[in-house]
């Protein structure tokens, strides 16, 4: 056998192992859920780094197949759907031209007087969805309750709640006094109960977990008081913290590099490129939030996007989408991982829409800016540095008088979840145009909010952004104020949104036409979609309901 034939009888063993890991994975997938079987295919990513320095093709037919397993179709096992954050799904069964038959196929009521903000996860046949101290397991077909939890009441702030995770037979929650719940999948048990963060010190969390082999990955909210940004990894077997990674240092850490300031919160779910082994994760507003002077600099890192190794939690990168924030903008916004072409080149890309009003396009294996341009109205920024990063305007800061800002508190977008569609290469986010006005003077003092501001005029909108340019394709008004819906986009060329009066809305994505709509309430999540029993579903939240839609079946009326 020649040198060349013994090459390639290597690398086609090389080849069947990967895939035959892969195959494995995918089976605990179906098994055991997610994490577990991302767990089972782990050593086959790392044998596929090296093999696809010499073996492009080959690398690329196993990308295929473990994509397989993290965007299964006959789920939506995490708070994404997957790891890219790019909330797209290969469902091709409702599709333009039938989509006006969506009919209701099932609806649960959760008896909460709050809205559904969660996304819904749904593995092995079970949908898990939560609201502030509860969680509900429900059988996919019909949402028959399967079980329920209730934690105990507590003094946490009750401002909503963004999902579960599942791990193995487990799913976790998180609670408005800063615990992380594991309980049992089958049944609901409590397994173990532990403290993420002091809620006595002004920490709440509200976030879906991420799931990274044995790390679980949680963070909190807190801008009401100068805490620093704190971001967990807990073993989610034993409850056991890992590692912490602080976007702040705790008060009185020597040497502080934030320039004085707290804040920087990771209070929602981040994503993960498992090439790179990287976390990615937006963090929040600096504290005091409007008084800037007691925290010179750009203050990093917070109102930033920041690259973690979920082994150790030791920074990789950051990018600061708002240095000096003063109008809390925070950067927590989801982190879409896009590998496509970007200037005629192939590129590994980091997209986010951010609060300030700005869309980034970053290569996210250094962090290098490639593309910042609006999408809403803005004007508190007087140059984009060399970094990409928009610099802020001195007459554009809070003052006695009150300054007129674009956009206002609630900013240009918010926690609603975006889509990236890569068949038009779009980057589809609920936006709004809004301004406000901001207030600042000494006696505010230099703790927590610091100031005050009162919002003008917002009108929410629907923007498709062209990822190579920034420019916008197609604005689709969703009514007075931001909604509070994410977005959904499918193979088929649909996009599935929520707008300000309480429609749930079905547009074209090449154009964003409207194809179909349904009162049912204000939504406050991201629409999901799954495929069982050949047959595929829409859900969405309205009020405190979740409504889950579908084409007739053969014989309805």
């Amino acid at each position: 056998m020649s040198g060349v034939q013994k090459r390639e009888t290597r690398h086609t063993r090389r080849l069947a192992w990967v895939f035959s890991h892969a195959r494995k994975g995918y089976a605990t997938f179906k098994r055991r859920g997610p994490s577990a079987g991302l767990t089972a295919f782990a050593k086959a990513t790392a044998v596929r780094r090296s093999f696809t320095r010499r073996r492009k093709a080959c690398a690329t037919l196993t990308v295929l197949a473990l994509g397989v397993l993290v965007a299964a179709q006959d789920g939506w096992p995490t708070y994404h759907g997957d790891y890219s954050g790019q909330r797209h799904s290969r469902l091709t069964q409702i599709t333009p031209a039938n989509v006006h038959q969506l009919t209701l196929a099932w609806a649960f009521q959760t008896g909460q007087t709050q809205q559904i903000k969660s996304t819904p996860i749904l593995v092995n046949g079970v949908i898990y969805v939560t609201a502030p101290d509860n969680i509900w397991a429900l059988d996919a077909r019909s949402a028959r309750q399967l079980w329920r939890y209730t934690y105990p009441a507590n003094q946490g702030f009750h401002i909503g709640h963004r999902g579960a995770a599942v791990y193995k037979n487990f799913v976790y929650l998180t609670t408005p006094d800063a615990h992380l719940i594991a309980l049992d999948s089958n049944t609901g048990k409590v397994k173990w109960d532990v403290e993420i963060a002091d809620a006595k010190r002004g920490f709440w969390s509200t976030n879906a977990p991420l799931v990274v082999r044995n790390h679980m990955l949680v963070g909190v909210s807190g801008d009401f008081d100068n805490l620093p940004g704190t971001l967990k990894s807990i073993d989610p077997d034993t409850g056991k913290t890992q590692w912490i990674f602080y976007s702040t240092p705790p008060p009185g850490t020597p040497d502080s590099r934030s320039g004085g300031a707290t804040g920087g919160q990771m209070w929602m779910t981040g994503t993960y490129d498992p090439d790179l082994n990287l976390v990615y994760v937006g963090t929040g507003n600096p504290t005091p939030t409007l008084n800037g002077p007691v925290r010179p600099g750009d203050n990093p890192w917070t109102c930033s996007i920041v690259a973690l190794n979920p082994d150790t939690g030791k920074l990789a990168w950051g990018f600061q989408a708002s240095p000096h924030d003063t109008h809390d903008w925070d950067a927590a916004e989801v982190p879409v991982l896009v590998d496509a072409s970007f200037n005629g080149a192939p590129r590994k890309m980091l997209m986010q829409a951010s609060r300030n009003g700005y869309f980034f396009v970053l290569d996210r294996t250094n962090g290098k800016n490639l593309l910042t341009a609006p999408f809403a109205a803005v004007n508190w920024a007087k140059v984009i540095d060399k970094e990409g990063r928009p610099i802020p305007d001195p007459a554009k800061e809070p003052t006695r008088d009150g300054v007129l800002i674009a956009p206002n508190e609630s900013g240009a977008t918010n926690y609603r979840s975006p889509s990236f569609d890569p068949q038009t290469g779009l980057l589809i986010v609920s936006a709004q145009d809004a301004y406000g006005i901001y207030f600042f003077k000494p006696e505010h003092g230099a703790y927590g909010w610091a100031g005050a501001d009162y919002n003008i005029w917002g009108k929410g909108v629907l923007r498709a952004i062209e990822y190579q340019t920034g420019k916008i394709r197609w604005s689709h008004e969703l009514g007075e104020g931001p909604s509070g819906a994410g977005v959904l986009t499918t193979a088929s060329g649909l996009t599935f949104t929520g707008d300000s009066a309480g429609n749930a809305l079905a547009l074209r994505t090449s154009d964003g036409t409207t194809l179909w709509h349904s009162a049912i309430g204000r939504s406050g999540n991201s629409p999901v979609t799954y495929e069982l029993d050949g047959r595929q579903y829409v859900l969405i939240g309205g009020g405190s309901a979740l409504y889950a839609w579908a084409l007739p079946t053969s014989g309805s009326p």
